[in-house]
């Protein structure tokens, strides 16, 4: 080589026999890698064909927006959990928060645009939650009883306490004679750190602009005034409870409070008492959707 030096042309020398040895490796390599992205590429295309079928997707509970499916004529909407008003902002990996939870806002949200779909003929809520917010349940029963949609309640295994009070202005309401019904009743029960505090060495100092500001806090021992005020708003609520249950239900409201004792019942027994309507899951529901609609319905679940 001209203009190349003895010194220059032994490097070039044992530079060109490492990347003849280098060379198997490295396609070897490549061939690794184009393999794996075709392998990706391949099990991402099938995934997506697969989900994306409008017929696979519009009988899967829980599945998310089918409506636009053209043969959708009933929405199924899931109240599975704790029942809160708004869903609190959480990391994903936050080991604090209840991630079996739903919000009344979003089911309200699901049930005023199954109301704006003119091809929706009915909907369809499914329960299975032990409560949670009264007021999150009264927002739910109210979007319920006002829905321009024939509403049907089914409560899969538990509709319990405020879960019950949101679905009992449904239209219909279905159980299997094994579900747990009712639970009508308010809690404000608590744990306190008092004692536990006090044996790690921890003083609780009160410093509030009024007597009873700090009311329920779990670092104190709760006064009987105190007591008596969380009492009396328990009671209020109770009360705001079992009239709804008898309005909604129809039901005198001498005998609901003849139950509400907080306590659930079973299947049969909800039934005898007027809190369901029919001992029966999905197959007499889509009966009754047809009796009432009178065609099959296909329901989408949002």
């Amino acid at each position: 080589m001209e203009g190349v030096t003895p010194k220059e042309k032994i490097t070039l020398e044992k530079t060109n026999k490492f990347l003849k040895k280098i060379r198997p490796s490295f396609i070897l390599v490549l061939i690794i890698i184009l393999g794996v992205l075709v392998g990706n590429f391949i099990y991402v295309s099938i995934y997506n064909w697969y989900y994306d079928d409008g017929s696979n997707k519009s009988s899967v509970v829980g599945d998310s927006d089918n409506t636009s499916n053209s043969n959708c004529s009933v929405v199924g909407i899931n109240l599975h959990g704790n029942l809160l008003t708004y869903i609190p902002a959480h990391s994903d990996n936050d080991p604090t928060f209840n991630y079996n939870s739903v919000a009344s806002e979003d089911i309200v949200a699901k049930i005023k645009q199954a109301d704006d779909d003119s091809n929706i003929k009915a909907i369809v809520l499914e329960v299975d939650s032990g409560g949670g917010s009264p007021i999150a349940g009264e927002e739910i029963s109210n979007a319920v009883k006002n829905s321009a949609k024939p509403v049907v309640g089914y409560i899969r295994e538990t509709g319990a306490s405020s879960s019950y009070w949101a679905i009992s202005s449904a239209t219909r309401i279905f159980a299997s004679k094994n579900s747990n019904v009712g639970a009508i009743g308010i809690t404000g029960s608590y744990l306190t750190n008092v004692s536990k505090n006090k044996k790690d060495g921890y003083e609780y100092q009160e410093i509030a602009s009024g007597k009873y500001k700090d009311s329920g806090n779990p670092n104190k021992f709760m006064t009987n005034d105190e007591k008596a005020i969380f009492l009396r708003d328990v009671n209020i609520m109770y009360q705001n409870f079992m009239e709804a249950i008898s309005q909604n239900r129809k039901i005198p409201i001498d005998k609901v409070k003849s139950f509400s004792d907080g306590s659930t019942v079973l299947g049969e027994k909800a039934k005898s008492l007027g809190l369901v309507d029919e001992i029966g899951g999905m197959n007499e529901i889509e009966k009754y959707l047809k009796d009432t609609t009178g065609e099959n319905s296909e329901i989408c679940w949002k």
